[in-house]
């Protein structure tokens, strides 16, 4: 199979290329014997049209954060009791004979066929064909494996892996609430429009009463709804399909979102610190375990999940490589704030960048923390204002008639 590669020289030196393979294990052999670190790769046109041919009818696994988890963490103490990789492996395995746990026995059998190959830990979770291994914890397992302590990997592995959990929970819980009211919001709103007000409508036309500006509002936004409420439906479904497309071949499309959600008021700020939390993390772990500076970059450039800071780390990237030390190349970027290259420049003076970077990690978790819980005090009065002024403005426009009209019976 034909893989499209890109690697680190020992000069930390970013190198592409074309080779061939049989796994994504084997290309990474082949790439240590000529003295080059693999990043990432991805098969030829031809492989992956035959891959994907290949592989139509079975189905993605998912194996969740939390398997993964309680995955990791059990090996790790089963290395620690003295037990063997594959043997530990075999274990956890077979103990997974339960429904749920299928798609985790599937991944770790397909470690255990690379390791009785002779392949290590991380080449076989490399060469894994579900994905379920991200780069950053290939390069965590490669850094173990070198410096002898897998368990350690291990840990840092479960380190990260609950660091993100945490992150991607408190992001859920500040969209969550306000989607969900919002939902309820637009049902109300329907069920008024569509339901309700057709029938006040008629009926206060039957009293002859003249209805003031903000009934006639209501009642002509119903009409609206009730005869193009179709058409609007199927607008708004035709673009959004046609912005799904867009986004999915359009790379420029994709950053021009991505960066427009950095701009959203609130909801931008918790993206940006959540992206930084886990980059910071995720670098820190890196260096600490020994992986190059310029290697460790270019994973946790995989990882921020936000382009637009992706392309920034890649330009700091570019200059680290030109000469610039590492703080400042993030300042020359002009997209990290300025508490990011402080921090930097004191690891780089002190000797302990990795302390830097969890500190860093650190401040940005809890700052997230406090910038949900500020917009979780703020987004709950706004929403019910409005679905206040929403439920006012349907009485007032009812209401008020009816009482005039009754008003005039009673005179």
């Amino acid at each position: 199979m034909r893989y499209h590669y890109l690697a680190v020289n020992a000069n930390g030196e970013r190198v592409r290329g074309c080779l061939e393979a049989e796994t994504p294990g084997d290309l990474e052999s082949r790439l240590a014997r000529m003295r080059l670190d693999l990043v990432r790769e991805r098969a030829g046109r031809a492989a992956a049209l035959a891959a994907w041919l290949s592989g139509m009818s079975r189905r993605r696994l998912v194996v969740s954060r939390r398997e993964l988890i309680d995955f990791w963490f059990q090996l790790k103490e089963l290395l620690r009791v003295g037990i063997s990789l594959q043997e530990a492996l075999r274990d956890l395995h077979d103990a997974h004979t339960g429904t749920e746990g299928q798609a985790l026995r599937q991944v770790i059998g397909a470690l255990l066929e690379g390791i009785a190959a002779g392949q290590t830990l991380s080449q076989a979770m490399r060469s894994e064909p579900s994905g379920v291994f991200r780069p950053l914890f290939i390069q965590l397992a490669r850094a173990g494996e070198t410096m002898g302590d897998l368990a350690r990997a291990l840990e840092d592995m479960i380190a990260a892996l609950k660091q993100e959990d945490d992150l991607m929970r408190k992001t859920q819980k500040l969209l969550l609430y306000p989607a969900f009211v919002s939902v309820v919001i637009a049902a109300a709103s329907l069920f008024l429009f569509l339901c309700l007000a057709p029938q006040l409508k008629a009926f206060l036309r039957q009293m002859g009463e003249t209805l003031p500006f903000y009934t006639r509002l209501l009642f002509a936004l119903s009409d609206l709804l009730a005869r193009y409420g179709l058409h609007l439906a199927a607008v708004i479904v035709l673009g959004a399909l046609a912005l799904r497309t867009w986004l999915i071949h359009s790379a420029a499309a994709r950053l021009y979102r991505d960066r427009l959600l950095l701009r959203l008021p609130v909801i931008g700020l918790v993206l940006q610190k959540v992206a930084l939390a886990r980059f910071a993390g995720a670098l820190a772990l890196l260096y600490a375990a020994g992986v190059p500076v310029l290697t460790a970059l270019a994973v946790t450039r995989d990882i921020v999940g936000n382009r637009a800071i992706r392309r920034a780390l890649a330009q700091a990237e570019d200059n680290i490589r030109e000469g610039s030390p590492l703080s400042a190349a993030f300042a020359d970027s002009g997209f990290f704030p300025a508490f990011v290259v402080r921090m930097l420049h004191v690891g780089e003076n002190t000797g302990a960048l990795d302390v830097a970077l969890e500190n860093l990690r650190h401040f940005y978790q809890r700052d997230v923390d406090m910038v949900i819980e500020r917009a979780e005090r703020l987004i709950e009065p706004l929403l019910t204002l409005l679905l206040g002024a929403l439920l006012g403005w349907v009485m007032l426009a009812f209401i008020g008639p009816i009482y005039a009209a009754i008003s005039h019976v009673a005179l």
